[in-house]
């Protein structure tokens, strides 16, 4: 049975209401975040050499003195959610809270190559992915919707991409700079791969940001990227890196390796397993060093904190929004079996 008031104590009583509190008042760190990231406030301690006081940050920013109270209260959820450091001012008798970076918002300042998470987290924070969530209720209890964001919006995130040039051109830059941020990880912790192949396609590429950082740690390594004619048309100029037009669930040109990095979780399991077969078509025999390297979430797995597991559920939440998915590793198995191939390691 469940737990009545009455035989809970008062204390239990009070740790139960803080923590609905807790959770139902989340998206007030969302959008805290969000309105620091809109107010270029990393950037703005990052160029004043890491450390600002409130009255100077608002002098930067371009806030109006009156709004100081607010941006104190802005300012004391990011550094109680640990988003910024605090801490008092080491010189005169009238102490002024100094704030600072963390490794986590360094992540958010600009730079020239554009590996910060800064484009990503805008398109989780944007009101057009937002927006869909309010109606989940009415989703669930209408067995004949489609998506979530087709319900809100009319059209799926493709559709709205191919469609609106803004919101291509930011899932474009999402692909780019979240490349540039993690491919270097990956060459850097898993590199060897990569090792002995000659040729590979890096399917719905975008703009090529992963095929440029391995084709130029791989210089001998011929690398292509194939995505839609609508991506291909925007991609910039690039020796190291060409592009193909095409589909990748009609035809995927021969290589010694595909590489699909966020690929497979915007997808159902039939559509995955349709792709997994044109990927096996397109690449040599095991035996003869064909590779599928796919760089994907497999909830479940990775370290066992907490941190860690909501962020991989939260997202599956996310993404199932536009008919997505996060797969457990039996259900990775289930799709690769069903394509037709043999085994699989995880990295």
């Amino acid at each position: 049975m469940a737990p009545t008031q009455g035989k809970q104590s008062s204390q239990d009583l009070l740790e139960a209401q803080v923590d609905l509190w807790h959770h139902s008042l989340g998206f007030v760190k969302s959008m805290a975040l969000k309105c620091a990231m809109e107010l270029q406030i990393p950037n703005t301690i990052q160029h004043h050499g890491g450390a600002m006081t409130l009255s100077e940050l608002a002098t930067k920013t371009g806030i109006h003195p009156s709004k100081l109270p607010p941006l104190r209260g802005l300012m004391r959820v990011l550094t109680v959610s640990g988003i910024f450091v605090v801490h008092d001012s080491a010189s005169g008798d009238n102490k002024e809270a100094v704030y600072g970076l963390t490794p986590s918002t360094c992540l958010l300042v600009s730079d020239e190559v554009k590996s910060n998470l800064f484009p990503i987290l805008s398109l989780f924070l944007d009101s057009t992915a937002i927006t869909p969530f309010f109606g989940m209720h009415s989703w669930f209890l209408d067995e004949h919707s489609t998506s979530l964001f087709k319900k809100a919006h009319d059209l799926n995130v493709w559709e709205m991409a191919d469609q609106n040039n803004a919101c291509n051109e930011q899932i474009n830059n999402v692909m780019v700079s979240d490349s540039n941020f993690f491919i270097n990880i990956l060459l850097r912790e898993c590199g060897d791969v990569f090792l002995g192949i000659n040729s590979l396609i890096d399917v719905a590429g975008g703009h090529g940001g992963a095929a440029r950082a391995i084709a130029m740690s791989f210089p001998q390594m011929k690398c292509t990227v194939l995505d839609l004619p609508h991506v291909v048309a925007g991609a910039p100029s690039d020796a190291h890196v060409s592009f193909i037009s095409g589909n990748m669930f009609k035809y995927i040109p021969p290589a010694d390796a595909l590489f699909l990095k966020c690929i497979f979780h915007d997808w159902c399991d039939e559509d995955c397993v349709k792709l997994l077969k044109n990927c096996k078509e397109a690449i040599p025999p095991r035996d003869a060093g064909g590779k599928v390297i796919i760089v994907d979430m497999v909830v479940g797995s990775g370290p066992d904190d907490i941190v860690t597991r909501e962020t991989q559920v939260f997202y599956d939440l996310f993404i199932m929004g536009a008919e997505g998915i996060e797969r457990e590793e039996f259900e990775w198995k289930k799709i690769f079996m069903e394509a037709g191939f043999s085994d699989y390691k995880i990295l």
